[in-house]
């Protein structure tokens, strides 16, 4: 994977395919963005496909403490512009869609379209962002293997297929300063209604961290938005039924206007 020096850091990133058309996929925690290698093979051979690593997570470079959604938001900004890229449909799952309600309100003019999968639009509670920090506290004092055994159960189905297990187990990384810049996130409620390009809404019907309900909040949110339902899969739909993941997001990116 190539790095870019952006933004006062570096940044590990893949790039492929090459159609004028460019799909940026942003990555959900504590992943990184081999999460979405199933996408990318399904993409790009009618898309050019840019997926990053955050700061601090997959190959990127380690931030010194910490940082926040705006921060990242101009990463993506400094590497897209590194790569000469104006204008990209832009999906986002998990914390990738708090960084896409970010992304937007810091450039608008870059989406062509908007997916916004198995993420919500609403800031955390009180008692969120204290768990988060405990989380990241925790983090840093038991390491990774701590961090894998407690997100799995919340990432996968509950009855989670043993391959999906070891792949997800193999893709967690750093996640302090990720944790506390999704704790300090805002509410982009009001994002959310302000937003004009086309919208595409998916989630796993078994994801219990940001449920089907929230998903539908969010379509009912944007005119027009479209909503799709992932059977046999939870947080992660994307590895877990990769199949008709794919269908939804590629049926709505081909659809995009220029």
């Amino acid at each position: 994977m190539p790095k870019a020096p952006v933004n006062g850091t570096e940044l590990s990133y893949r790039d492929s395919g090459t159609s004028k058309d460019v799909v940026l996929l942003l990555h959900a925690f504590p992943l990184h963005s081999g999460m979405w290698s199933r996408q990318i093979a399904a993409l790009e051979q009618r898309h050019r496909v840019v997926a990053l690593d955050y700061r601090g997570l997959g190959k990127s470079a380690v931030p010194p403490e910490s940082f926040s959604m705006a921060m990242l938001a101009e990463d993506v900004r400094a590497l897209l512009a590194h790569l000469r890229i104006e204008r990209a449909g832009v999906a986002g799952l998990s914390m990738g869609g708090y960084l896409a309600f970010e992304l937007y309100r810091q450039q608008p003019s870059l989406f062509r379209g908007l997916a916004l999968c198995d993420t919500k639009a609403g800031a955390d509670t009180d008692e969120g962002k204290a768990g988060r920090e405990k989380f990241a506290r925790t983090a840093i004092e038991r390491g990774l293997g701590w961090v894998a055994d407690e997100m799995l159960p919340k990432l996968l189905r509950p009855d989670p297929d043993p391959a999906a297990v070891k792949e997800v187990r193999a893709l967690v990384s750093g996640v302090a300063a990720a944790q506390r810049a999704m704790a300090g996130r805002p509410d982009s409620t009001a994002t959310l209604a302000s937003v004009t390009c086309p919208v595409q809404v998916i989630v796993g019907e078994q994801d219990g961290l940001t449920p089907p309900a929230e998903a539908e909040k969010m379509a009912k949110a944007v005119k027009g938005a479209r909503l799709a339902r992932i059977p046999g899969a939870g947080h992660l739909p994307c590895i877990e039924n990769p199949d008709a993941f794919n269908r939804a997001l590629t049926e709505f990116l081909d659809s995009l206007p220029a």
